[in-house]
């Protein structure tokens, strides 16, 4: 071990100033009064949700059809689209949906979608900002993919958002977004910069969305960002056919979740899998913050320098817990 390394080796073993002691809990505790804080989802309120044609999105309209909300889908996949609009016809009846393709990197496209939703039914209860794509680009490589990228995943949301929002606002009843991250939004995996870096971008967005609306006077109006785990679609080889991976989970498993923390008015919607526990992903979140905080290389925990000390911190973490 030359003395550079050795030295970078014992600084990392400094405590972070981030590693769970015998008093960390991962508890998220909901305020009482957060408990009700979202009174949104119930029959008769109305769900827009993009990305609808497939995966989560597809879920969601499932799901909210049970509870009784009228649908609304948006997809550019107009044929998958249809499929979903029939499916959730089946639950609500014809007359509570509503079938619109669109573009979501299309400003145009998201005009006509509100417009078409607040002339059939005047509200929006759940806006369901879902519509992503995850082609590869390097750091280097690949601008054609960071453009389709950063079209659909980044400019997607904000022309919801924005087109949406001011709508919303002007509301007697309350309403809720629903911004769909990714876990590698926070802890960047190598691999797939674009997507990473796109849905970094969604993350910080929507932070500042519901502070902002949170600082609007008699707002009922909240921002929630979903942050799923292993999910079972389009993006991660179900669309290739073959079976779900038991690390997996379903579509419908992750809406589920996110619904029961939308009620009680959680914005960081992180969902564990049958692979990693949410303790594992809390760890590897705070680690991730860590690199910055003490100064460590970028992304550490893949660095031949360090992912022997990450892995003890992770077992170390988890063994506190156990």
């Amino acid at each position: 071990m030359n003395g550079l390394t050795g030295t970078i080796r014992e600084s990392a073993r400094r405590p972070s100033p981030l590693r769970p002691n015998s008093s960390f809990s991962f508890e998220n505790p909901i305020a009482p009064s957060d408990m009700s804080v979202h009174p949104v989802i119930h029959e008769g309120r109305v769900a827009v949700i993009t990305g609808a044609a497939s995966g989560i999105g597809r879920a969601a309209a499932v799901e909210l059809a049970k509870i009784g909300l009228k649908i609304a889908i948006a997809d550019v996949s107009a044929d998958a689209l249809r499929e979903t609009g029939v499916e959730v016809a089946k639950i609500v009846g014809d007359a509570n949906v509503l079938v619109v393709p669109t573009d979501v990197s299309k400003l145009d496209d998201v005009v006509r979608l509100r417009d078409r939703v607040y002339e059939a039914w005047g509200e929006v209860g759940v806006l369901m900002n879902n519509a992503g794509i995850g082609p590869t680009g390097t750091s280097w490589e690949g601008l054609d993919a960071w453009h389709n990228i950063f079209d659909v995943n980044l400019w997607g949301v904000l022309h919801v958002q924005q087109t949406f929002v001011p709508s919303m606002l002007h509301q007697e009843n309350p309403a809720v977004i629903i911004n769909t991250g990714s876990k590698q939004g926070i802890t960047n995996p190598p691999g797939n910069a674009a997507y990473n870096a796109s849905k970094a971008a969604v993350k910080s967005l929507t932070e500042g969305l519901a502070h902002e609306l949170r600082n609007v006077p008699q707002a009922s109006l909240t921002a929630h960002l979903l942050i799923p785990g292993w999910v079972w679609t389009g993006l991660t080889g179900a669309k290739n056919g073959g079976e779900k991976p038991p690390g997996a989970w379903t579509p419908q498993e992750t809406v589920l979740y996110m619904l029961d923390h939308v009620r009680q008015g959680t914005f960081y919607i992180l969902c564990p899998d049958n692979e990693t526990r949410r303790e594992v992903d809390q760890l590897r979140i705070m680690w991730t913050a860590g690199d910055v905080a003490e100064g460590r290389p970028a992304l550490s925990r893949w660095h031949r320098d360090y992912k022997a000390l990450f892995e003890e911190y992770l077992r170390d973490g988890l063994a506190q817990l156990d």
